[in-house]
């Protein structure tokens, strides 16, 4: 019998359709180890800033807690929710608690932090981090030849 005579495509194949759900768990991207939904951020890179978009419908702007400490940009959120409802046959009391925090590494060479603003509209927090002036974009300089 001949041996048979395997080309990449087959291979290649298979490491697209088993390969990579072993690399990432693509079910639980959006949740925390405690299995608590993590908002979804956003992040926009734009000629003269940064904007961090974050997903958080049903809160208020007093909600958040936005630090930035080392260089590191921080976002939390604590909620806690108490309801009792008294009847004269029965006692229930419902109770909630959603808290996530968010963390991202800013280059203090590239953004100005003293102008960083945030701003909470129609469930979505909007943070812009602007750039420094050296870190933007610059045109190209024509040189003209002698």
């Amino acid at each position: 019998m001949l041996p048979v005579k395997r080309t990449l495509l087959p291979a290649v194949s298979r490491f697209f359709d088993d390969d990579w759900d072993t690399l990432f768990d693509w079910t639980s991207r959006h949740f925390s180890n405690t299995d608590t939904t993590l908002p979804s951020v956003n992040v926009k890179e734009e000629d003269d800033a940064f904007t961090v978009e974050m997903a958080a419908p049903g809160m208020k702007k007093e909600d958040f807690q936005i630090e930035l400490k080392d260089n590191i940009l921080t976002i939390k959120s604590e909620l806690k929710e108490e309801k009792e409802d008294t009847k004269a046959s029965y006692n229930r009391r419902e109770f909630s608690y959603r808290s996530f925090h968010r963390a991202f590494n800013l280059n203090n060479q590239v953004v100005d932090d003293a102008k960083i603003k945030a701003s909470y509209r129609d469930g979505i927090l909007s943070i812009v981090i602007p750039k420094k002036e050296e870190a933007k974009p610059k045109a190209p300089k024509v040189i003209t030849i002698s």
